[in-house]
């Protein structure tokens, strides 16, 4: 999927966070938070057992353009602005996008917006599994708590487990 066909998929929801760092911190922190999360085993299982088109991460940088993690691949990445998610299955493609903007002093707004398309009476199915069980905000708002805990919280204590 390119940046065109990403656009062209239906609006599904949008979450933000304010998170105490400037962009370039929140920017570290989407790309470690995304690695991390989708590069999960569960994740990799799950997108195989979905037939994602991609499967597995290819190359050590997630936030490059082109690269993958399961169930996505990276079709924008602009430093401190945005990053654009992309991915399909048997009942669904869709959009992952991130996208900061600062706050004001010391703070980035991120908006993680979800776009999607669910065809044929076996991806309404999926839809109303994901979306109306309300399971994808859940999973979208950790990924927001996460990327604003791994921002704010500096890096030396990270390394340390503090």
């Amino acid at each position: 999927m390119d940046t065109a066909e990403l656009l062209a998929l239906p609006f599904v929801d949008a979450h933000t966070s304010v998170v105490a760092a400037e962009p370039d911190a929140v920017w570290r922190a989407v790309g470690e938070t995304v690695a991390r999360r989708f590069g999960e085993r569960r994740t990799a299982v799950a997108a195989r057992l979905l037939g994602c088109a991609d499967r597995a991460v290819a190359g050590p940088r997630p936030l490059a353009e082109g690269s993958t993690v399961p169930g996505f691949h990276v079709v924008t990445a602009v430093p401190g602005r945005e990053l654009a998610l992309a991915g399909s299955h048997r009942f669904s493609a869709y959009a992952l996008i991130f996208r900061l903007e600062e706050a004001g002093a010391g703070r980035t707004r991120v908006r993680a917006e979800t776009w999607a398309a669910f065809p044929g009476p076996a991806g309404r199915l999926y839809r109303l599994l994901v979306i109306g069980t309300r399971g994808h905000t859940v999973i979208v708002r950790s990924l927001l708590t996460a990327i604003r805990n791994r921002a704010e919280t500096p890096r030396a204590d990270r390394a340390t487990g503090r």
